[in-house]
């Protein structure tokens, strides 16, 4: 396992946890603080645990697909993270800043890796 590949599965990890404690401080209050939090719990759980996943692939393609799943997991963080900043349930909303930005990265980091695997499976 690279370097590389052993930081990327720890900043999921840690993106997984701060959005673990940012539930966590939503409660439970509200019919959408319930149902956002836990949407935005599950993908963000999700894209550590495919990642993970896409380390241990028996292929480029294996490699690809976990990949591809982590893509649209972590853009699905940016959507709940929008809902849950848009209906104020986190105040002050700029406290979500941080991980917009986290997913942000997070999302380009594993579209252009998958980039590179499409790359390589049709050269």
């Amino acid at each position: 396992m690279s370097e590389q590949s052993e930081a990327m599965k720890e900043r999921t990890r840690q993106f997984s946890y701060r959005v673990g404690n940012l539930v966590l401080h939503m409660g439970r209050t509200t019919l959408l603080a319930e149902v956002y939090g836990k949407q935005l719990l599950r993908c963000a759980s999700s894209v550590g645990a495919n990642y993970r996943a896409a380390c241990r692939a028996k292929s480029d393609r294996d490699f690809l697909n976990k990949i591809k799943i982590c893509e649209e997991e972590s853009d699905e963080c940016l959507y709940w993270l929008d809902h849950i900043g848009h209906f104020e349930l986190i105040k002050p909303a700029s406290r979500l800043e941080p991980l917009y930005q986290e997913a942000r990265e997070i999302c380009a980091i594993v579209t252009a890796t998958a980039k590179t695997i499409r790359t390589r499976l049709h050269e």
